[in-house]
């Protein structure tokens, strides 16, 4: 028996494929099935990759995603299937990283959110990139996203 809560979402459960775009991918959200309590949910993209919008070669980047939802959490296989969609976007890291914090926040309103774009290096130089929404709820336990910085061959 399928439960009425999850009835609209098309991509859990069925075959779905990424959106040739950013903009054209859809992120899915169900209710928090813990409104009464302040929780941090944590996403991690270790292979996230984009397009130099000038070169047209690939970038790499370990994406980290933290927040504390308010009245939606959002759908982990649409996340997947949004972060797949800039395979093909070209983009600054600093774009790549704000958008995704952005359309997250957009779609889900969470309490807080935090995204950490850790990219690897272009030009021998590693670019992070931070970025936050809302107040961090009082008393929520917030581990190290846990990347460590670039170091080389170091």
């Amino acid at each position: 028996m399928t439960d009425e809560r999850y009835s609209k979402l098309d991509q859990l459960g069925s075959e779905s494929f990424a959106a040739a775009t950013p903009e054209e991918a859809r992120l899915e959200r169900v209710e928090n099935p813990a409104l009464d309590a302040d929780y941090l949910i944590r996403f991690t993209c270790p292979e996230f990759t984009s397009i130099c919008p000038v070169t047209g070669q690939p970038d790499f980047a370990h994406i980290v995603i933290d927040y504390a939802p308010d009245r939606w959490i959002v759908e982990s296989k649409a996340l997947k299937l949004y972060l797949q969609s800039f395979r093909n976007h070209g983009a600054f890291h600093e774009a790549c990283t704000m958008m995704i914090g952005q359309r997250l926040v957009d779609e889900i309103s969470p309490k807080w959110l935090r995204i950490g774009g850790y990219w690897y290096p272009r030009g021998g130089i590693p670019i992070d990139i931070f970025g936050q929404w809302g107040t961090q709820p009082e008393g929520l336990w917030v581990p190290d996203q846990g990347v460590q910085p670039y170091r080389g061959r170091g």
